[in-house]
């Protein structure tokens, strides 16, 4: 198949599985007579196998990481246990700052209960306050008065 058919297969941007054959995850396909990638049924089966993991949040270092344990079947699997527990423990922190960060929301969207001009929106006043330097309502019962840092998105789009 060519390469719109396989990420049309897998949900995968085009762009995508050539990055991913750039970065070495998705091994290069055979050319045909005319030049175009010809993928086969173990490129479909690998690229589905990153982007289910891709779906689990693993960054691609984790992935290229299992990736050889795929290739290495009778390795010792106490390296994937480890991969999925460090995964794992990603996530409960993104959790715990998620949760951290509801509450921050809760109170400022707390600081305004009524529909009025935008001048008087108690929102608009605490994230100003905010940007002053003084403390606003997210952050007066949180516990330190950093806000959290944004969530990032390293990974490539797919």
């Amino acid at each position: 198949m060519r390469i719109g058919e396989l990420g049309q297969s897998t949900g995968v941007d085009i762009e995508t599985i050539r990055y991913y054959e750039k970065t070495g995850l998705l091994k290069n396909p055979e050319r045909s007579s005319n030049g175009y990638r010809a993928y086969g049924p173990e490129h479909l089966e690998r690229l589905s196998f990153i982007r289910h993991c891709r779906a689990l949040d693993m960054p691609l270092a984790d992935i290229k990481r299992l990736l050889e344990f795929v290739e290495n079947p009778a390795a010792d699997c106490g390296g994937i246990d480890q991969l999925i527990s460090t995964q794992l423990s990603r996530v409960r922190a993104r959790l715990k700052s998620m949760r951290a960060l509801e509450q921050q929301l809760t109170a400022l969207r707390n600081s305004c209960d009524t529909n009025h001009s935008a001048s008087e929106c108690g929102i608009l006043h605490e994230l100003v306050a905010a940007a002053q330097g003084e403390t606003c309502a997210c952050h007066r019962n949180a516990p330190s008065a950093t806000t959290p840092d944004p969530p990032s998105d390293k990974r490539h789009k797919e």
